[in-house]
């Protein structure tokens, strides 16, 4: 095997794209090198984004280009994402007020909110809110305005700023298109970026993310913060065998939201 780095680099990445996921033994083995070596490779590698390092090796990086249309999204991964709404409504609290942004699994994590008792005050930018809600007297939903986004069912931008500022959240609840360990949380909107980003500076408690498998190592284009600033990850059975490959910060807790199947 060649000892150029580029060389064994190309192998490793072509490797990756066929395998999904490769570890430091086993490469160190097939080009004749030390793990050392492998290891330089691998973190030059993820530092010009070509993949993610896990624990014992690397990762495809997958990315987001564009974003996904809202109504397709809403029908994939149904009963993960009910899971996940019913595991991540445990963590909220009688008199909580609550930052919610857009997407389906933030959806799925207001309606079970509908159908628990607590009084509380949910803030968000995500318009399926209403019909989430609009039977639920103990909860007071509260709109941030802004301008209305059919493909992501949500609004966004300045005004939605401004309400935002305006209100200390206990909790943000936050829906991501992308979760990687070297880019954060990233989405390939700006104003959706910018809005969720706002509420997380304005959250005084916990940031919790909710995430299906799909998302976990994804990239898009604009990044919201970085996984230091996240407290809790709710994911699925299969994110959770994911994430537990990668280097996420020590202090991000993981809750495995499970189904009934």
């Amino acid at each position: 095997m060649t000892t150029i780095p580029a060389g064994r680099q190309q192998y490793i990445l072509s490797l990756i794209r066929r395998e999904g996921t490769v570890t430091v033994s086993r490469l160190a083995q097939e080009l004749e090198v030390s793990e050392l070596t492998i290891r330089r490779d691998l973190d030059q590698m993820a530092a010009r984004s070509l993949v993610e390092r896990t624990h014992g090796g690397a990762t495809e990086r997958r990315t987001l280009a564009v974003e996904p249309d809202y109504l397709q999204k809403a029908q994939e991964y149904p009963e993960e994402k009910m899971a996940i709404g019913k595991a991540t409504a445990l963590m909220v609290e009688a008199g909580d007020t609550l930052f919610v942004n857009s997407g389906s699994s933030t959806l799925a994590v207001i309606q079970a909110l509908a159908k628990a008792d607590a009084d509380i005050t949910i803030v968000t930018n995500n318009a399926d809110a209403f019909w989430a809600c609009k039977e639920s007297e103990h909860i007071r939903l509260i709109f941030c305005g802004g301008v209305y986004r059919q493909r992501s069912h949500s609004v966004s931008g300045s005004l939605a700023g401004l309400v935002i500022s305006q209100i200390n959240a206990d909790k943000a609840i936050i829906g991501v298109d992308g979760f990687s360990p070297s880019s954060g949380l990233t989405t390939p909107i700006l104003e959706e970026a910018e809005t969720t980003r706002a509420m997380i500076e304005q959250t005084v408690g916990k940031v919790i993310v909710v995430a299906t498998a799909n998302k976990i190592g994804v990239v898009s284009n604009y990044r919201t913060i970085g996984l230091e600033e996240v407290d809790v990850l709710v994911t699925d059975q299969k994110g959770g065998d994911i994430i537990t490959q990668m280097e996420i910060p020590k202090d991000l807790a993981i809750v495995i939201a499970t189904t009934t199947r």
